[in-house]
């Protein structure tokens, strides 16, 4: 008979080896502490599972569709690289359940949270530029699942990436070991109207899941020693960054000192991608860098696919994003295979199988 621990080894390697659905995605809940902001945060964690829990659709909500996992399923014994995951602003760590429930199937333990202050009915302006908070929010993650009881014995320390999209892909490009300029990002405001910088500007934010009115926020007064301290992780060995927020406010110093593997996605073609996100001279500074387009897509590709009659939904709601629609009408459950396909194999290739 051969033994329990080399069958999960076997089992590992084949997972590596070929993108398959090896394991079942299990999901639970945790809640840790936050100190930067002094609240809890809620983390679900997906994880390579045996049979068993509930069935359920993480993240379906009456305009997106849910990923399929299993809640609270039997944790599959072996040792798994951690990947932290950090989400839009605005939006909830749910929504990227399409994508972490597979990096689970294919053999990683990936964690993230809702950050305080940038998620879906509790965002404001003035929150969103603190990304020493998210930063500190993604180390918290690690800090917790490396003592864990459920997930200490499984997690191979050695191993941590982080994914992030959009803001998320902000704080990312920072625990990554990326430094922000506070001049830079407000020059750019100045003259760019659209995107993160028409946030700032002013109107309604959310607080407890209610709109709220919110006076400009001036880029200038804030915390400029926290905005452009080092907020490297050194426990992070790779990084995955999908559409990554002030895209023009990075040290270029900071992008050349990074020692780690940096895959950066945007999403469209070449002369469509927003001067918000843009990434491709931020790969030509990074020493380990590769870069990436998804055509046929749109920045709101990254979001869930949305059900039969979504859109409307929104719209009745006054959201005046074109949040459904995707670049040259490509479907977005195929946008969401090539992206899955691009940020498994940058971990597979970059988060080595544990010895």
């Amino acid at each position: 008979m051969i033994p329990s621990h080399v069958l999960a080894a076997l089992a590992l390697a084949a997972a590596f080896a070929a993108p398959c659905h090896a394991f079942e995605a299990g999901v639970g809940e945790i809640r840790i502490a936050a100190p930067e902001s002094g609240r809890n945060l809620q983390v679900t964690v997906w994880y390579p599972a045996r049979p068993g829990g509930e069935a359920v659709l993480v993240g379906e909500n009456r305009v997106f569709d849910g990923a399929p996992a299993l809640s609270n399923a039997p944790l599959l014994e072996g040792r798994y690289p951690l990947v932290v995951m950090s989400h839009g602003s605005g939006g909830r760590i749910q929504g990227m359940s399409w994508l972490a429930a597979e990096l689970a199937k294919a053999g990683f333990v990936v964690a993230g949270p809702n950050h305080p202050g940038t998620t879906s009915g509790n965002s404001t302006p003035a929150d969103t530029p603190k990304l020493w908070e998210r930063t500190q929010d993604l180390s918290s993650v690690i800090d917790r699942l490396a003592t864990d009881p459920q997930f200490s014995s499984v997690i191979d320390r050695d191993h941590i990436g982080v994914v992030g999209f959009s803001l998320g892909g902000a704080a990312a490009m920072e625990i990554a070991g990326a430094r922000a300029n506070l001049e830079a990002y407000a020059r750019y405001c100045d003259t760019y109207k659209k995107w993160d910088c028409a946030w700032y500007a002013g109107g309604r934010a959310y607080v407890d899941d209610r709109p709220i009115e919110f006076d400009k926020v001036d880029l200038r007064k804030i915390d400029r020693a926290r905005f452009e301290q080092s907020n490297l992780d050194r426990r992070v060995k790779s990084a995955v960054l999908i559409d990554p927020g002030l895209a023009q406010a990075y040290d270029a110093q900071s992008l050349k000192e990074i020692a780690i593997p940096m895959a950066f996605i945007n999403l469209g073609s070449p002369g469509t991608i927003p001067a918000a996100v843009i990434a491709s001279g931020l790969a030509a500074l990074a020493p380990h860098a590769s870069y990436a387009t998804v055509a046929g897509a749109d920045h709101f590709s990254f979001l869930p696919e949305c059900k039969e009659g979504g859109a409307e939904l929104l719209k009745s709601f006054g959201e005046v994003d074109p949040i459904c629609d995707d670049g040259d009408g490509r479907s977005r459950g195929d946008i969401h295979s090539e992206l899955i396909d691009l940020v498994r194999g940058a971990l597979q290739r970059t988060l080595k199988e544990p010895s």
